[in-house]
Order: structure tokens, then sequence, then C-alpha cells
């Protein structure tokens, strides 16, 4: 089988750094490697219509919908280390709900690119926001990043929160502050 591009970029990236790609541990690193970063940044690849998949649904209500504690793992687009964290969804709907899962996925399809958290934030609550003309939307995401963990200024207990917040949930400090209750920053 012949090896990908990927897999002798790896190859390569191991010799630069000291290493030697035909040691016993190493021998099958660049295809495992090879294949996690095709994973870690499937979002690339990812439609969102065909992701979301007609799972959203006609329902008359105005009530604020709330998904919060999805799991997030990205990739820094400065030092390709992992974040991680949780992301918060909430939005009041038009006439129309999203199949619960998809806010999950939708949130995945963000975070497997490499991405700014800022950005990340941003691309998950316009996503909601246009897919079914919500009236608000209000996305925030809280995570620690390995790049000021294991390297730079290495602090341990540092956590990013960011939102985006659009609609209703921008024009209303009522509706801003009742989603920001109810999802509230996690305590340490």
């Amino acid at each position: 089988m012949k090896e990908d591009r990927l897999e002798t970029l790896v190859r390569k990236l191991l010799l630069e750094l000291g290493e030697d790609p035909a040691r016993e541990g190493l021998v099958r690193t660049p295809h495992r490697v090879a294949e996690a970063l095709r994973f870690l940044t499937s979002g690339y690849r990812t439609d969102s219509r065909k992701l979301i998949n007609g799972a959203i649904f006609t329902q008359r209500t105005n009530s604020m919908v709330i998904c919060k504690n999805i799991e997030v793992y990205s990739l820094c687009e400065h030092h390709m280390l992992p974040f991680f964290g949780r992301c918060h969804i909430g939005y009041i709907p038009s006439g129309r709900v999203f199949g619960v899962s998809k806010l999950a996925r939708m949130v995945d399809m963000y975070a497997r690119r490499l991405q700014l958290q800022e950005r990340l934030t941003e691309q998950i609550s316009e996503e909601i926001m246009s897919a079914i003309d919500a009236v608000g939307v209000g996305v925030m995401i809280e995570a620690q990043h390995l790049c000021m963990m294991m390297r730079g200024v290495e602090k341990q207990n540092s956590v990013m929160v960011t939102s985006s917040v659009l609609g209703t949930f921008r024009e209303s400090t009522a509706t801003r502050e009742e989603f920001l209750a109810l999802v509230g920053p996690r305590r340490p």
C-alpha cells in the first residue's frame, strides 16, 4: 500500500524532531497521526445541510430552548494543540426547532477544524440562526487551551469563556440575562 501524503509529512516531522521513524514505537505513528488529523479536521469536509438532514420540526413555541454541556474538542489554529470544554446553546424558535442531536453535531462540525474559540462560537450561533430563522440565538463556550497549559504561560486553571448572541439575545437584556443565568459558567 502506498503511503499517503500526510503520513509522509508526519514521518518527515519525526525526523526533524530528531526521532527515528523506524523505531518500534514509531513505525505506525505516521499512519495513526494522519488518521487522527483527518478525524480532527473532518469539519472541513462536512456540509451543514447534510448534517441537519431534515431534522428540523414544526413546533409552535416561542420559549427558549437550551442544550448545555455539549463537549467540545478542537485544535487551536496557532499551535495545533487541543482546546476542550463545554458549549451551551440557547435559541428562541420562530416555528421550527432542531432535533436535539443536531445541535451537538453542529458543534462538532465546526470544532473539527483548526479554530479560534471566538470564531467557533460565532459560527455555531450563525448556523443555528440561519438554519431555522430563529428569533434569537445565544452560544457560550468555556474551554481550556493546552497551548496555555502545556507551553507558554503554563496556566493550568485558565478557562476562556466566549459568547455570541444574535437577534433577541442581543437586543433584549432580559433574554440575554435569562440565557446566561441558565447556562452560567461552571465554577472551579
